[in-house]
């Protein structure tokens, strides 16, 4: 990528003065490996679980249950006046038969708002914990549900509600078969039935999860009527063995299917199903599935719901990407763009359907940043929105009424994060959302509507605050989390001092470094560099 900078962290670190002396004195100014990765205290406050209710003027949240109970209620705030109302409270996620409430991992409300998705009691699967147990609330009557019917515990992974809230799809851990489950009569129907530890439905096998980041690989439909999905036949991928000393007197190995270079890969293909169950409809992908990837795959957003998908396809070279439009009642694709390089590329999430569906707003390093583009998804040229020596670094909202495009960018100092806004209709330059006042890292969650965001705000050496803002003006309405007493033990620490420096390695290619010196550092001594 020409003239990238990169980060690079070089950390000179040696502990002057006689350390076991106050250590035993309890020094608070002194800051240790211990102190750091062995406690809590350098920990700041943060908010639990929030999220931007559909109305988009207040949002939802974890906190203690009121009265010192146990349990978490959600709560609500309004985003103008701070009123706070408990939705949820924590005696309502009291299972029958149980004394205390469900420990809420992650929650999702129905698109009605009539009931709560509640992940809880998960394990890991992977790299993170993507199984575990779903409870359904019925806020109407409190009614408390338990999904899965009488399958093993923590064994659902990725469940989600129906666009009309009636029922919810799930994949079963271990059979890897995708289900739907409807929340009035319990009554569960099973859409595949050929997974197993090689056909994977609805989920994904190590090198996807690696690769691309890809956990959750099913989608319904927006009028409910089907689900796209995933399947990848890991048949011929050979097992590697991993050492377990850890969870027995005597060690143990653990198979892992994991393709090295040049070996077998799985096979992944996207097929549509009804979701009331019925045969597969296969997506006809060119290429061999082995050596080529389903690195991203959603249906195309329509009225009522889609007739189409749209798929984003990467040779296992990683170094051409094909966007395609795939029908998905015949199964017939065709390719709407084409990404190459020369050393790799990468997937993108940043592809969104505007104009009523005319234009594909896309994320693209062809200028060799990345940067925003429109494509026209009948052919055409596509036509710059962003543009500049600069990498866009995430969209936050596409405001389709003003014409709006809401990013994250650091255009002088690629270290820092600001948001912009640009119109992507009208020719000219993006405006700049953050106050110019404000160095450091900066990120939002913009509600649905645009007009107020979560804002969290950081810079070295100063712990993030959480605060409520307006947009497009950035005002402040309310702090909600400041990490007071965390930046003033921060500011009683004793440290060397820090340097910023940009390292030219040639190329155009600059590498960032942050250098910090030991206290009482001394140019003529000797110290090791970690």
């Amino acid at each position: 990528m020409q003239g990238r900078i990169y980060s690079l962290v070089l950390l000179a670190a040696a502990l002057g003065g006689n350390l076991a002396a106050q250590r035993a004195a309890g020094d608070s100014s002194l800051l240790t490996v211990d102190r750091i990765f062995g406690s809590q205290e350098f920990r700041g406050g943060s908010l639990a679980a929030l999220g931007w209710l559909s109305d988009g003027v207040g949002y939802s949240m974890l906190e203690p249950a009121a009265g010192g109970k146990a349990g978490r209620d959600i709560v609500r705030y309004d985003a103008e006046t701070g009123l706070k109302t408990i939705l949820v409270p924590a005696a309502r996620l009291v299972p029958s038969g149980a004394a205390t409430p469900l420990d809420i991992e992650e929650y999702t409300w129905s698109p009605d708002g009539r009931r709560l998705l509640i992940f809880t009691n998960s394990q890991q699967v992977w790299r993170t914990n993507t199984r575990g147990d779903y409870w359904v609330l019925d806020l109407a009557g409190w009614t408390l549900k338990k999904l899965g019917g009488t399958g093993p515990a923590s064994t659902l992974m990725f469940a989600k509600f129906s666009p009309d809230g009636g029922r919810v799809g799930w994949v079963r851990y271990g059979e890897y078969n995708i289900y739907v489950e409807d929340i009035g009569s319990g009554t569960i129907t099973q859409l595949t039935r050929d997974g197993s530890r090689t056909t994977i439905n609805g989920t994904f096998d190590w090198v996807y999860e690696e690769e691309l980041g890809l956990q959750d690989g099913w989608r319904w439909n927006a009028d409910g009527q089907s689900i796209a999905y995933w399947q990848l036949d890991a048949s011929g991928v050979r097992d590697f063995l991993l050492d377990n000393v850890t969870d027995s007197l005597y060690a143990f190995t653990i198979p892992v299917q994991y393709p090295k270079a040049g070996e077998t890969n799985s096979a992944g293909r996207v097929g549509v199903v009804s979701a009331s169950g019925g045969e597969t409809r296969w997506i006809t992908i060119p290429g061999d599935p082995r050596n080529n990837y389903i690195a991203r795959m959603e249906w195309v957003p329509a009225k009522g719901g889609s007739k189409e998908l749209v798929i984003q396809h990467m040779n296992r070279l990683q170094d051409t990407l094909h966007v395609m439009l795939a029908n998905a009642q015949t199964g017939q694709v065709r390719t709407v763009i084409t990404e190459t390089d020369s050393a790799w590329i990468e997937q993108f999430d940043e592809l969104r359907f505007i104009n009523d569906g005319k234009d594909i707003l896309w994320e693209s390093e062809r200028s060799g940043w990345t940067q925003l583009y429109l494509i026209p998804r009948d052919g055409g040229a596509p036509r710059p929105v962003t543009s500049g020596n600069f990498d866009v670094l995430g969209v936050q909202r596409v405001d389709t009424i003003g014409k709006w495009v809401y990013y994250i960018a650091s255009p002088d100092n690629p270290t820092q994060r600001y948001l912009y806004r640009i119109n992507y209709e009208k020719k000219g330059p993006a405006q700049r959302i953050t106050p110019t006042g404000e160095p450091g890292v900066h990120s939002y969650n913009l509600s649905p509507t645009g007009r107020y965001a979560i804002h969290v705000y950081s810079r070295f050496g100063v712990p993030p605050t959480t605060t409520l803002v307006s947009l497009p003006d950035n005002h402040l309405i309310r702090t909600l989390v400041d990490n007071d007493a965390l930046k003033a033990k921060v500011a009683g620490l004793r440290v060397g001092a820090t340097e910023f420096r940009q390292v030219d390695i040639g190329r155009g290619i600059k590498l960032n470094t942050w250098f910090i010196k030991p206290p009482n550092f001394d140019s003529t001594s000797r110290y090791p560099v970690l």
